[in-house]
C-alpha cells in the first residue's frame, strides 16, 4: 500500500509522521511517500492535502500538473484527506474571498468553505472537539482555519465547533478545517487509513 502526501507547501513531514504512527496503531505497514511532482499520484492508494497556504498550494499543484491528476484518483474512489488549506482545495465553492484571489478549486466535495473563518495567524486556537466516530474529543489545531458553510445531502458532518462545521465526508474524501497532523493523537489518520481499507 503507497499513501501519498503532497510536498508542495505546508506541513508535509508533520502528516508523514503522523501517518507512520498511525500505522503503528493499526499493526500495517505501508510506503508513505512525498508528492512534488506529476506521476506519482496515479500510483497510490490514498492522497493527503496538507495545510499550508491553500492559493500557493492550489497554483503550485496546478504548475506541477498535479491537479488533474488527484481529480482523476478521487473519481476512481482513492480516498483522499484535506486538511485546512486542503479543506479548502477540496471544495466545489467558496466564499467572496475565493472568488476574489482567484483561488483554483478541485471542486471534489459538494461542500461550500469560509477560507478564513477563525480570523487570522495570531487567532489561532487549541479546543477539545466531538468528532463522529472517535470515543472521545479530539485535541484540534486550528491556524487560519477554513469553514465548512454548506454543503450537499451527499456530505456527512463528522465534527462541528461551537454551530460551525469543521469536518466533514463524502464517500471517499476526508476534509477538515483544523490541523490533526499538529498532535500526537493518530487517531484522525487511523480513521482515514480505515476509508483506505474499505
Amino acid at each position: 500500500m503507497r499513501i501519498g502526501v503532497i510536498a508542495i507547501q505546508g506541513n508535509v513531514q508533520e502528516h508523514v509522521n503522523a501517518m507512520k504512527r498511525a500505522l503503528d496503531m493499526a499493526g500495517q505497514e505501508a510506503e508513505v511517500i512525498m508528492i512534488k511532482h506529476k506521476g506519482l499520484v496515479p500510483t497510490i492508494d490514498a492522497l493527503i492535502l496538507p495545510g499550508g497556504e491553500s492559493t500557493t498550494l492550489g497554483k503550485l499543484m496546478e504548475k506541477e500538473d498535479i491537479s488533474g491528476e488527484i481529480k482523476k484518483v478521487a473519481h476512481s474512489g482513492i480516498p483522499i484527506m484535506g486538511t485546512c488549506a486542503g479543506l479548502v482545495l477540496l471544495a466545489k465553492n467558496g466564499d467572496d474571498q475565493v472568488k476574489k484571489t482567484g483561488q483554483s478549486l478541485l471542486s471534489l466535495m459538494d461542500i461550500t468553505v469560509n477560507r478564513n473563518a477563525f480570523g487570522r495567524q495570531k487567532e489561532s486556537f487549541e479546543c477539545r472537539v466531538d468528532f463522529k466516530g472517535l470515543d472521545s474529543p479530539f485535541n484540534a489545531v486550528f491556524i487560519r482555519a477554513p469553514s465548512i458553510t454548506g454543503l450537499g445531502e451527499c456530505v456527512e458532518v463528522l465534527s462541528e465547533y461551537k454551530g460551525v462545521i469543521i469536518a466533514a465526508r463524502q464517500k471517499n474524501m476526508l476534509a477538515l478545517a483544523f490541523h490533526p497532523e499538529l498532535t500526537d493523537d493518530p487517531r484522525i489518520h487511523h480513521y482515514f487509513l480505515k476509508m483506505i481499507r474499505k
